[in-house]
């Protein structure tokens, strides 16, 4: 079996899994009464989403975590499936998912209901859990610090990697996060980007990488069988914000990391237009540059459905996918 056959089925298995253990987790979730909170200030059409079961990403973090310990423990008896090296990104999944999961909790059994926790609390996790992983990434696994596109040799960034390692984990944990208020569209969004990775991983030899941005693939497939529209389950910041990091330490661990703006080109319009939509509200004294941020509730209320806007921030998305591998292998 080739590695490319290999990394594919893997997503082909990794997506059974997840299907399969849907239905009982949604009944587990109605059980606890997990459900979305709606705030008032979003779009009305949002209301009818009121009490979908959120927390949604434990679906493909666990499949995930199960399938990679696994093919791991294969190498005991002398099989070499997945390396020790992407205990590193399963890791940061991990950890990340941890910390979306309280943030989710708070906002609906919490003392914040329906605001999560403080985000300047959310935030310090957010950096000491980045620069914990930037650090290994630096000093254990010793990744390669920067490709530039074009350029066939690796830019020696010294100890300014860990710092800037540090922001692009933290910044693609949150624009992810931010890209997650429709249904299906965080989901598509990341499974495009995942496959990106791990197209540019098969390239450049690093089939530990590739395999296990695959098994993201296929998980986020499955997960998309009961996110799409309407949502039978919301991924919240459990699956938005271990997504987002997980993203951003493949694209460091390759060292293609100057190409995840371009790869995530719809996260990063979410998150500008919330920058944006804050500092001209800020400098008019009360206006506002969008309808709504982020942006996909401003086409919200240009009257585009929530099928279009996902459609068509997908097709963005896979285009510029496309170019970014394009880049990589230039």
């Amino acid at each position: 079996m080739t590695q490319a056959s290999l990394s594919l089925a893997l997503a082909g298995f990794s997506f059974m899994l997840t299907v399969i253990w849907g239905e009982p987790l949604l009944r587990v979730l109605r059980h606890f009464k997990v459900g979305k909170i709606i705030r008032i200030e979003g779009p009305e059409r949002h209301f009818t989403k009121m009490g979908t079961p959120t927390m949604g990403g434990i679906l493909f973090v666990l499949p995930v975590a199960l399938v990679t310990f696994l093919l791991n423990a294969a190498s005991l008896v002398g099989f070499s499936v997945l390396g020790r090296s992407i205990f590193l990104p399963l890791g940061t999944m991990l950890l990340y998912a941890v910390l979306g999961a309280v943030d989710d909790w708070e906002g609906i059994h919490g003392k914040r209901r329906g605001s999560g926790m403080r985000a300047r609390v959310k935030f310090f996790y957010q950096w000491l859990l980045a620069f914990v992983i930037a650090y290994g990434l630096y000093a254990v696994l010793e990744s390669p610090q920067m490709y530039i596109p074009g350029v066939h040799r690796e830019a020696d960034l010294g100890l300014w990697y860990i710092p800037l390692a540090a922001f692009l984990i933290v910044f693609s944990a949150n624009a992810v996060n931010f890209t997650d208020g429709l249904d299906g569209l965080a989901g598509l969004i990341s499974a495009t980007a995942f496959a990106a990775y791990g197209g540019i991983a098969l390239l450049q030899g690093q089939i530990y990488i590739a395999r296990f941005c695959f098994t993201l693939v296929g998980a986020l497939f499955g997960f998309l069988w009961f996110n799409v529209h309407p949502a039978q389950l919301i991924m919240g910041d459990l699956g938005s914000m271990a997504l987002g990091s997980v993203l951003a330490v493949l694209a460091l661990m390759t060292g293609q990391w100057l190409l995840l703006p371009i790869i995530v080109v719809i996260p990063l319009s979410e998150t500008l237009s919330v920058v944006l939509q804050v500092s001209y509200f800020k400098i008019t004294h009360g206006k506002r540059l969008f309808k709504m941020a982020p942006i996909h509730h401003h086409f919200e209320l240009l009257g585009w459905s929530e099928t279009q806007i996902v459609q068509r921030f997908w097709l963005i998305g896979l285009a510029a996918a496309m170019l970014g591998i394009a880049l990589a292998i230039a």
